[in-house]
């Protein structure tokens, strides 16, 4: 379980989060929605210790994150955007992840297998549309078999067939009790995918709940129409 407990941050004058409390249940999938310059990424990043809150506590299975980073070798994560070098290939960026973590001997390869990455082995990085980038970045977010995975827009870019390859993954990873949380501007996905929906606008949580409480909440009849209300308040 991810137990977030008054998170706030700061940049300067800018408040990006602002007293947000929510648990993440072991094995759920979790959507985190949100217009643009939300928090959503900032709370992302938080909970991979990528920023330092301005106060408060996250707490991963009952130990307080406070600087000790082992325990991002649990979590499997898909940037929207990810940096690797442009100049390698596909074949040596994922060596050179498998490399980091030497003590891992036996990695998940389905993806790279479902999506025919082999074939793109042998390109260098700057080289690949921007689809197969993606599916580069998340073949090595599944990499690692991670007991959390933390998907920010895990189908931008992809072709449909792709695409419903990686949810069909997602949607196994779940059965196998892994904890997902994701983020996509696609509404099909929330209703498909997501069991526990996280609204985030201007730093602070506005509903946590199921989709079902979600459309009761708004008292709308349907989950894109919900979204619109919360965003503009009606």
């Amino acid at each position: 379980m991810i137990t977030i407990d008054n998170l706030c941050k700061r940049f300067g004058s800018l408040e990006a989060l602002k007293n947000v409390s929510a648990e993440i249940k072991k094995g759920s999938i979790t959507y985190l929605v949100g217009p643009n310059a939300s928090g959503k990424t900032t709370l992302i990043k938080s909970i991979l210790g990528l920023v330092k809150p301005t106060s408060g506590t996250i707490i991963l299975d009952g130990e307080i994150l406070n600087g000790n980073f082992r325990y991002r070798e649990k979590i499997g994560y898909m940037p929207q955007i990810a940096s690797f070098p442009e100049n390698l290939t596909v074949e040596e960026i994922v060596n050179m992840i498998k490399n980091f973590r030497e003590s891992t001997k036996t990695y998940d390869e389905e993806l790279i297998d479902k999506l025919i990455l082999q074939k793109e082995f042998k390109k260098r990085l700057k080289n690949l549309s921007g689809g197969t980038r993606q599916k580069v970045n998340a073949c090595i977010a599944f990499l690692f078999n991670p007991d959390i995975l933390i998907l920010d827009e895990p189908t931008a870019g992809l072709d449909p067939v792709s695409s419903s390859i990686l949810k069909d993954k997602i949607l196994s990873e779940h059965k196998n009790g892994k904890t997902i949380i994701f983020t996509s501007h696609i509404l099909s996905e929330l209703e498909e995918l997501a069991e526990q929906v996280f609204f985030l606008l201007e730093g602070q949580i506005r509903f946590n709940g199921t989709k079902d409480k979600l459309i009761n909440f708004t008292e709308k009849q349907n989950l894109e129409r919900a979204i619109a209300s919360i965003m503009i308040g009606g």
